[in-house]
């Protein structure tokens, strides 16, 4: 026999449907948390491996927050033998299809050491360049002295060249590596 349709059944079945759907979810929000957690980590040590000198502490487990102009960063100590090599410096800017997040690595005296793209949603074949291994727009930075370069595409009156055809990229990432520059700064003249 049949149930007959009325509002009050079709509410207790949608009612019913909607807890075990968000039962399920819930269950397998709980059961991969873990693992989502910890590629995150692992996805932050490697970008902070690969922008400071050699270390060998776990900066991840030393991170610190630097607030500047409102905004808060996120800020790893590389350490060898107990003193400080550089700063891994988690910064972004908005690019072209959103932000553009990157990981700038900084001497302790003060040099650009290197700096990766951590995520973006960049157009393929233009502002997704960035995240080619050895393009030549990320590679200016390797090594750069920000103190004597000024940190904006040659567009806008700056050092830096621009990705052909990506000037927004290209201004997001120089500004994403100025904000770190201006956050190491800051942590400097607090020491």
């Amino acid at each position: 026999m049949a149930l007959e349709s009325t509002v009050k059944n079709m509410f207790v079945s949608l009612t019913v449907i909607c807890l075990v759907c968000s039962a399920l979810l819930g269950g397998a929000y709980a059961i991969t948390k873990d693992k989502i957690d910890e590629a995150e980590v692992n996805k932050q040590n490697e970008a902070i491996a690969r922008v400071v000198p050699e270390f060998d502490n776990i900066p991840s487990e030393e991170v610190f927050e630097v607030e500047l102009e409102g905004k808060k960063y996120a800020v790893y100590p590389a350490k060898l033998s107990g003193e400080v090599v550089g700063y891994a410096i988690n910064t972004s800017a908005t690019g072209f299809s959103g932000p553009v997040v990157i990981m700038v690595g900084i001497t302790a005296e003060g040099r650009i050491f290197n700096t990766v793209p951590v995520s973006h949603a960049e157009t393929p074949g233009l502002g997704a360049k960035i995240s080619e291994e050895g393009n030549p727009f990320v590679e200016q930075f390797r090594d750069m002295d920000p103190s004597a370069t000024v940190l904006k595409v040659k567009k806008d009156g700056g050092d830096i060249d621009a990705i052909t055809a990506s000037t927004i990229t290209s201004r997001a990432y120089t500004a994403a590596v100025e904000s770190a520059w201006m956050v190491f700064n800051k942590i400097k003249e607090e020491k």
